[in-house]
């Protein structure tokens, strides 16, 4: 962990890592979304939460609380990483060569919800700088196909 210029800590690759490698497990602590709510409300005049990583559609996990260094992952809008869901485990694995010494990075894809307003997507700005980076961490909103 040291320094990122995406945000805040951020994890590295300490050698080259190959494309398809298991990484590590996210991990925290598994709370309910009434618990998530409790503890993080929507206050706009706070920064997000983005310790929390959504298991399945009852847990979260909580990474702020019995986390490890994957926490540290920072998002990207051209990510070297995914995030995936595991019979009930959170891995992040590489889908590209990592170099040593290369910030690890996955895109966070919060959920887009149709109420979100220029001043929410604001809130949740990426500062990834990769090329493409559509300037926020929530996901692209999905378009209806015409027919």
């Amino acid at each position: 962990m040291r320094e990122s210029g995406i945000q805040g800590l951020g994890a590295f690759a300490r050698q080259d890592i190959p494309k398809g490698t298991r990484l590590i497990e996210y991990t925290g602590e598994k709370i309910s979304y009434v618990e998530s709510d409790r503890r993080y409300p929507d206050e706009r005049d706070s920064r997000h939460h983005t310790f929390l990583f959504t298991l399945n559609s009852k847990w979260i996990v909580d990474a702020a609380f019995d986390g490890n260094d994957a926490r540290f992952i920072n998002h990207s809008c051209n990510p070297n990483c995914d995030a995936y869901i595991e019979r009930g485990h959170i891995w992040i694995e590489s889908i590209a060569r990592i170099p040593a010494g290369a910030e690890l990075t996955y895109d966070y894809q919060y959920e887009f919800l149709d109420e979100y307003t220029d001043e929410d997507l604001a809130f949740y700005a990426c500062h990834c700088g990769a090329p493409g980076c559509r300037g926020t961490i929530v996901e692209p909103k999905k378009t209806r196909r015409k027919r």
